[in-house]
């Protein structure tokens, strides 16, 4: 994890219109808000592009801002980062890490990828910098089955670092992948029992799921796709309630583009709340506003690094 962060002596009070201090701050510093849909509500809200982990790619690499603020995780951050070497981009929380990104430690995959000489390494975009940088091909939930459908068959592959969304995509693909043992604790969480019985009781909705959830749960959909592929059958179909399998700060805006339908998120194993992502959470538009006011936390990276990983993030964004 690479980052720059000032002594706490820097902070200052909270204005009490944060939302006004913020607007404020977007334009003295020629600043954009980029946040994923699992952040907060007012986050979302304050926003000036709301996406999937593929839309913020897209977003950061077009963007003509001095100032990158990013609402989302470390690795988001790292990839605005690569594609944007002569930005200053801010993560609000430095902690903000993702589960799936850490199940994939560096020196272990290195490793792993030299077990398996002449595979190439198809990685999705939630990992590390370094684990993009050993990788030759980047994609994300969004374009995952489109971008192997486009590699030869006889090309061996390494799927990593997420065991479940690879899974999906040899089956959608009819390719053997080798899968790197990753996963996400969001979305691994999720109950198929509870998720039985929350159809039984509103047999009206439809179960639709992100493909990092686990077989049993992908078994029960009658839609699976990406966070924002999730958002638009939403609002295409005709079906008048969801249970939404997936972290639900979507919710906030699939409410948002169809009020007259319900939305219920799917439910964890246990009585928590299990189903939203600790790391994801951990920004707050108190935080947000602390990073632009203050300039850190700033994401930095060795320059190696960054060339590195940029190329596969490259291949990624003229593939799709």
């Amino acid at each position: 994890m690479f980052a720059t962060a000032q002594p706490i002596s820097k902070i200052n009070s909270i204005p009490n219109d944060l939302f006004a201090a913020i607007r404020k701050l977007k334009k003295d510093l020629n600043a954009v808000i980029i946040a994923h849909y699992y952040q907060d509500s007012d986050i979302q809200d304050i926003a000036d592009y709301i996406g999937d982990s593929l839309g913020l790619s897209q977003k950061a690499a077009n963007t003509n801002a001095d100032v990158i603020v990013f609402a989302g995780v470390h690795f988001m951050a790292e990839t605005a980062k690569i594609l944007n070497p002569d930005k200053i981009v801010l993560l609000p929380d430095l902690n903000a890490g993702c589960s799936l990104a850490d199940s994939c430690p560096p020196k272990e995959f290195k490793a792993f990828k030299e077990a398996h000489p002449n595979h190439i390494v198809v990685s999705y975009i939630n990992c590390s910098a370094e684990i993009k940088a050993m990788s030759d091909i980047i994609c994300t939930s969004s374009n995952a089955v489109k971008i192997v459908n486009q590699i030869p068959q006889d090309q061996p592959i390494i799927f990593a670092p997420d065991r479940n969304l690879g899974r999906y995509v040899a089956e959608q693909t009819n390719r053997d992948l080798v899968l790197w043992q990753g996963s996400c604790i969001v979305h691994e969480t999720f109950s198929e029992k509870k998720i039985i019985q929350l159809q039984i009781q509103h047999p009206e909705a439809e179960i639709i799921a992100h493909p990092e959830c686990e077989p049993a749960v992908l078994n029960h959909a009658k839609y699976i796709g990406s966070t924002t592929a999730l958002l638009k059958y939403s609002q295409n179909s005709n079906s008048p309630a969801f249970i939404v399998a997936t972290e639900p700060g979507i919710i906030h805006q699939m409410e948002k583009a169809a009020p007259d339908k319900k939305f219920i998120p799917a439910p964890a194993m246990n009585n928590c709340a299990c189903n939203e992502c600790p790391h994801m959470r951990l920004n707050t538009l108190e935080k947000l506003y602390l990073a632009m006011k203050n300039k850190t936390p700033e994401i930095t990276l060795p320059e190696d690094i960054r060339i590195a990983a940029l190329k596969p993030i490259q291949r990624m964004l003229e593939m799709s």
